[in-house]
């Protein structure tokens, strides 16, 4: 993994698993891998570098990852999430 992660990288990352488009093992392994791997963007590196430790322990039962955890992440990357329902 020699990308850069950005805020827009790491969001793109969680909604993809509150779409459920990812598991969350698969949020983890990547958040594991970029934790290891990766550089972070310079001018928000803090935030980024916190949310994607915090992703990297999401399948601890200590830690767990909740609706709340993900608003709470969202927010220090400086964004908002917001829920869509539609009938299925």
């Amino acid at each position: 993994m020699n990308e850069v992660i950005t805020r827009q990288v790491v969001v793109d990352k969680l909604a993809a698993y509150l779409q459920h488009e990812v598991s969350l093992h698969e949020l983890v392994s990547w958040a594991e891998s970029a934790m290891m791997e990766a550089k972070f963007e310079n001018a928000h590196f803090t935030a980024i570098r916190d949310v994607v430790a915090r992703l990297g322990v999401a399948d601890v039962r200590a830690f767990g990852l909740t609706w709340e955890d993900c608003e709470e992440l969202l927010g220090r990357l400086g964004y908002a999430a917001q829920v869509h329902i539609q009938a299925t």
